[in-house]
């Protein structure tokens, strides 16, 4: 059994057109997989179908043989936002998914510091949302995610807005903390190369459908230098090619 399992599952609303076509997909435990695929062509509705934020039209969806919905303790979503609560410390922020469950405790605490050392932020816990970068938000977004040791982290485009530099570095930031806790992660992007610098397998949707799945062969753990290997940049070309994004005489 597939620690995540989604087969031929379909997703629309009532009086339009379907959303998701017959989604097949099996993640593995502790695999990084990436979905990549054009604006509109339906990986966020994929993600809140894994989440059990939304139940599909027709199909199944599993995660460690449950529904998602009745599995929701076992999973972290970070969202293209970081969609923090601004009257809140960074600290209480991290601890949030804690304090909807019960009174947060010394080692919640001392736990959420360990988090926001981890990713650099450990002078600002006490500080409040507006008084952060974007990126210091978005790490703080992931810490949040990660503060009850989810199964299964679910990202949706999380680093798009920030810089290049940035983006790489809580790339690297991502691959660290999943590896230390063997989190399972399913991340949406659009960005080819964030695809296959994380992935362990990239999966392609065009118009609402699976229409390739390819297998990440890079060495893990990922190595900035490798962006610039031709292992790598010739990984990028198929993935470009497959979504007939070859390049065109400007």
């Amino acid at each position: 059994m597939s620690f995540l399992s989604l087969r031929q599952v379909d997703f629309g609303f009532a009086g339009w057109p379907p959303t998701l076509h017959g989604i097949d997909l099996e993640v593995p435990e502790g695999e990084i997989h990436c979905i990549v695929g054009r604006s509109g062509c339906g990986k966020t509705t994929l993600l809140k179908l894994a989440a059990g934020l939304v139940a599909p039209s027709q199909g199944h969806i599993s995660l460690r043989g449950r529904p998602p919905a009745e599995a929701i303790a076992d999973i972290g979503f970070v969202f293209q936002a970081p969609t923090l609560l601004e009257w809140k410390r960074v600290i209480d922020n991290v601890l949030l998914p804690v304090s909807l469950r019960r009174r947060p405790e010394a080692n919640d605490l001392a736990k959420a510091q360990g988090l926001l050392a981890q990713l650099g932020l450990a002078e600002d816990a006490r500080r409040y949302p507006r008084q952060l970068s974007g990126g210091q938000q978005s790490r703080v977004a992931l810490a949040r995610a990660l503060i009850l040791d989810p199964a299964l982290l679910l990202l949706d485009e999380p680093f798009a807005a920030l810089d290049a530099i940035t983006r790489e570095e809580l790339q690297r930031d991502l691959l660290q903390m999943c590896r230390n806790g063997r989190t399972t992660v399913l991340f949406v992007t659009h960005d080819i190369g964030e695809a296959v610098y994380l992935g362990d397998r990239v999966t392609l949707m065009q118009a609402g459908r699976v229409v390739q799945q390819m297998p990440v062969e890079l060495t893990r753990p990922r190595l900035s230098v490798q962006r610039t290997s031709p292992s790598f940049t010739g990984l990028c070309a198929r993935l470009r090619e497959a979504m007939n994004l070859q390049a065109q005489p400007a």
